[in-house]
């Protein structure tokens, strides 16, 4: 397709970002991250966007040099996380952003391209090396089938301040990647741990993250009229699958803290008397 590689823009832990054409840029993989993931991004964010999400355009997908690239919209503006950091929007108002774009991903219809939870757990446990025990790999599987409904619907998977660009147009989601059909309860959880625990990791002052993470059930809990006692009950449920779902992705234990985070899960996945 039409383009070039331009200069890089930013970069994260999977892609660097390189401007490709007016308007556009190009999402290019790491050397070793798993193309059919990168497809998987594409084939989502074509859904979403189609479905009415704040999401970026999709205009093709591209191959350079053996790695995987997806060529999307621009779209300008600092991310919520930079704004927070610089103290362009409060802790309260970055929580609400995250919930109202969380609750218009659990409002649209899964799409088609949207893979289930047992299958993508299914999936990953078999990729994964072993790096989950069997028996903790059994009980998440056990407990993915006793909660999950025919009903579940969309979660993105990954919802954070730096997932989200607040462009002249409002607030968009980027990084589809792991979107998945399953019960906002899981989203919840997964923000939930990537604020309060992952965040942590790379930050020398936790209150901005934890404070953002309690704003955003708030809001959240607020805009659908349900008890914040009642969410964080949800939340806590699907939490052990939460934090496998992360252990998965990360590819194993990246630090103390989520070795303490698998025991905590396999603490929650024993038998009560």
């Amino acid at each position: 397709m039409q383009g070039s590689l331009g200069e890089k823009i930013n970069q994260g832990g999977t892609a660097d970002i390189h401007a490709w054409a007016p308007g556009q840029i190009v999402k290019l993989f790491k050397e070793g991250f798993p193309p059919r993931l990168g497809r998987q991004e594409a084939r989502m964010t074509r859904a979403v966007f189609a479905g009415g999400l704040p999401a970026p355009e999709v205009f093709g997908e591209v191959t350079l040099d053996g790695r995987f690239g997806i060529v999307l919209g621009r779209l300008d503006g600092p991310t919520l996380l930079q704004l927070t950091r610089s103290g362009g929007v409060t802790f309260a108002q970055a929580g609400a952003i995250l919930a109202s774009l969380g609750l218009s991903v659990h409002r649209m219809a899964p799409p088609p391209e949207a893979i289930d939870l047992r299958g993508w757990m299914d999936t990953a446990f078999r990729h994964s090396g072993g790096i989950v025990p069997k028996h903790i790999a059994s009980g998440i599987r056990a407990l993915i089938d006793r909660l999950q409904q025919p009903e579940d619907g969309l979660c993105h998977g990954d919802i954070h301040p730096n997932n989200v660009i607040m462009t002249a147009d409002g607030p968009r989601l980027i990084d589809w990647t792991f979107s998945i059909r399953a019960p906002a309860a899981l989203d919840h959880g997964l923000t939930h741990i990537g604020l309060t625990e992952f965040a942590l990791d790379i930050t020398d002052n936790p209150q901005p993250p934890l404070a953002v993470n309690a704003a955003a059930q708030s809001e959240y809990a607020r805009l659908t009229g349900t008890p914040i006692a009642a969410l964080t009950q949800a939340m806590e449920t699907w939490l052990p699958i939460a934090i496998v779902r992360y252990f998965l992705i990360m590819g194993g234990p990246t630090s103390e803290r989520w070795r303490r985070m698998m025991q905590r899960a396999e603490a929650a996945l024993r038998p009560q008397d």
